[in-house]
């Protein structure tokens, strides 16, 4: 199983370093990690040198974005492809390169407070706002829409009294970590290798 990792360029780059670390100490059975980054100088590519990942970079402000990786993806002979941090909506031939095999991660519990504008601090201060008991995160299917697809795995946190967006965000972090990896290990023991290569 090879898969990659689609960073942004303002994150911290921990959802991404979770997976590389359960890739690394066998949680997710991956022949290795590629990270795609918008550019060199950024958080997150410091950390994937650190785990001894490949780097592609590789900007979405670029013309031929989309073309560029869809053909990284299949030189890499990448068979999941995870967003962390990456902000945009995919181009069609993407989703079309690698159908039911892109995931996402959102902070809170979708179908709620998701969609376009709904990222970091945003999340969170809905969520009070909403007066929820409990939040949490949600690993999705990407799609043409944002925060749209299909659920694959969520994990849930209760809200307590006195939260701000900040101790929200705080608690739900480590789930983030957490529920990437299981997600991830339930994709490939749903689809596996031989499933992806089958459905090109």
């Amino acid at each position: 199983m090879r898969l990659a990792v689609l960073v942004g360029g303002k994150g911290r780059g921990s959802n991404m370093k979770a997976i590389l670390h359960a890739c690394k100490t066998g949680r997710i059975p991956s022949e290795g990690a590629l990270v795609i980054a918008p550019k060199d100088d950024i958080p997150a590519v410091g950390i994937a040198r650190e785990y001894g990942a490949e780097i592609a970079i590789l900007s979405p402000k670029e013309q031929h974005f989309a073309a560029d990786l869809v053909a990284i993806l299949a030189a890499e002979r990448i068979d999941l492809l995870c967003l962390a941090g990456f902000l945009k909506l995919l181009p069609v031939e993407v989703l079309q390169a690698m159908p039911d095999s892109i995931l996402n991660i959102h902070p809170a519990l979708l179908p709620k407070f998701g969609g376009k504008g709904m990222y970091g601090v945003r999340v969170h201060e809905a969520v009070l706002r909403a007066e929820q008991l409990e939040s949490g995160c949600t690993v999705h299917y990407v799609n043409e829409q944002f925060d749209e697809g299909a659920i694959l795995w969520q994990m849930l946190c209760p809200v307590e009294p006195g939260d701000t967006p900040e101790t929200l965000a705080a608690r739900i972090l480590p789930l983030e970590h957490e529920c990437y990896v299981e997600a991830i290990r339930k994709w490939i023991a749903d689809h596996g290798k031989a499933g992806r290569k089958a459905s090109m």
